[in-house]
């Protein structure tokens, strides 16, 4: 063997041997957030705290701003715009693929995450999400279907009662009852099964409201595993939204999954690997809602802060962070002032919601006590006309991303679409000293989303080749029809980048 062969074996050794191992991993991913998404939440957070205002601003870091590392591409396998199946498959899983898929390559193979690669390696696992936790994002971790809408599939194998690896997942927290029970139970499921009730014979314990999961919390801040927590019946609220006394918050979901799974794996060399996700950021991008935008991104730094201090005191648990995309395409123009945001005290959804239940005139109940929630006080007679119409003649949905519009207006924003964008991403990382070194080496730079599971790969010391052995063991065609797969496509082709992606 050639000298030169020789030398850089060695070389490899040595750089594999000295890579900072760690024994716990964090993965946040803000769903939808791009670099004017902090801007936004970073100068409105200043101007209602009394730091600055517009005309002198002086706007102090937030959580996530002293984490920068680097930068993030998004396309997927057969778009240069992706949604979030095909990302989260990307940095979940490590492969390119296209929209609409869930955990399975450009050909429809089911391919391993770094979750179920941890929990074949003997770590606790987690997934928390404001969403669906049968949505896109935490689905492609934990399941494998050739397309995303089948939300009621991903909730089987989510608890491991259709997933060939069994239950993979020992924590689960976020909205998306529905998908979990049958149609007579108030469900989506036409299957008659009652997943709740399936988990909970196998030794899960469920909490399906804020008050259920505090009965479940012990004195140390704990829940027993497996904990299933369902707090709605489709997405949580928008934090703006949010009843405190029905849903926890993404940071008090953050704090018992962090001490829950630390606590689990406190006698094992190996600890855990979570996945949790700011998911609504994305939606308020989609519906063109600045408000509940920033709310959601706000409570998203706090949970990077949270984090941050956390490891701090657990070093050997590393962080990073990266959207899967960016949604809406927020610009801030020519008259920016955040400042009139203040008065938004619910988002179009909440309107809407109320909006559509109502029985008598619309026009001056939207008028008079709907649209001063959302901050929009003097709306002409026309303008709410308008609305109606669009309510009306299209969508109540559409008549809120109207609404959404308004603001932004008043407020100097402006949305350019509904859908995602191509732009790249900020990744964010934090370790401790010599492993934040070495993650800066390794992937603070501008990298593709497959990079980043490959570092976790790395550190946490898993094998996803192997991982994704085990999966296909029994076969491939569990994931679905794989021969209706170019229909499929087709079909996610025609419907990328909708209000649901």
């Amino acid at each position: 063997m050639r000298p030169s062969i020789i030398s850089a074996l060695i070389a490899a050794v040595i750089a594999s041997s000295d890579y900072p191992k760690a024994r716990s991993f964090i993965y946040v991913v803000p769903d939808g957030y791009g670099v004017a998404s902090q801007v936004l939440a970073r100068d409105y957070h200043a101007i209602v705290n009394g730091q600055g205002t517009a005309q002198r601003p002086n706007s102090p870091q937030l959580g996530a701003d002293s984490l920068v590392i680097g930068t993030v591409r998004t396309q997927a396998s057969d778009s240069l715009i992706t949604d979030s199946a095909a990302s989260a498959t990307a940095f979940a899983c490590g492969v390119k693929t296209y929209n609409g898929a869930i955990g399975v390559d450009d050909d429809g193979a089911p391919v391993a995450s770094v979750l179920e690669a941890a929990h074949l390696s003997g770590f606790k696992t987690g997934l928390v999400a404001t969403s669906r936790i049968s949505h896109a994002t935490p689905a492609c971790y934990a399941s494998h279907v050739l397309d995303r809408g089948s939300e009621n599939e991903i909730a089987a194998q989510e608890i491991g009662y259709s997933h060939p690896l069994s239950n993979v997942v020992d924590l689960l927290l976020g909205g998306g009852r529905r998908h979990f029970l049958p149609t007579s139970d108030g469900g989506s499921r036409g299957d008659g099964v009652n997943l709740i009730n399936r988990a909970v014979e196998k030794g899960w314990t469920y909490a399906g409201s804020r008050k259920e999961l505090d009965s479940s919390t012990r004195e140390d801040g704990t829940v027993p595993l497996p904990f299933l927590g369902l707090f709605s019946s489709s997405d949580m609220s928008y934090e703006l939204d949010r009843d405190e006394a029905q849903q926890p918050s993404l940071l008090d979901m953050t704090k018992v999954a962090l001490a829950t799974l630390e606590k689990a794996s406190s006698d094992n060399s190996k600890g855990y690997f979570i996945m949790i996700e700011a998911s609504r950021i994305d939606h308020a991008g989609h519906a063109n809602d600045a408000a509940g935008h920033i709310h959601d991104t706000l409570m998203y730094n706090s949970v990077l802060a949270y984090i941050k201090e956390y490891i701090d005191s657990h070093p050997d648990t590393q962080l990073l962070s990266a959207a899967d995309h960016e949604c809406g395409g927020l610009t801030l123009e020519d008259g920016y002032n955040p400042t009139v945001l203040q008065k938004a005290t619910r988002t179009p959804e909440y309107l809407g919601s109320l909006l559509a239940a109502y029985q008598g005139d619309k026009a001056p109940y939207l008028k008079d006590e709907l649209l001063p929630m959302y901050g929009l006080e003097n709306v002409s007679d026309d303008d709410v006309k308008l609305l109606l119409s669009i309510a009306e003649e299209r969508s109540v949905s559409a008549m809120k991303i109207a609404a959404g519009n308004m603001l932004a207006a008043e407020a100097g924003l402006k949305w350019s679409t509904e859908g995602h964008t191509a732009a790249d991403v900020i990744l964010y990382g934090y370790a401790n000293p010599r492993a934040l070194r070495s993650m800066k080496d390794s992937v603070g730079k501008n990298i593709n989303n497959i990079d980043l599971p490959q570092y976790i790969e790395k550190v946490l010391g898993l094998n996803l080749a192997n991982a994704t052995q085990a999966l296909r063991q029994g076969g491939v065609n569990w994931v679905g029809k794989r021969d209706e797969l170019h229909v499929i496509k087709r079909s996610n082709k025609l419907h990328t980048h909708s209000h649901t992606h």
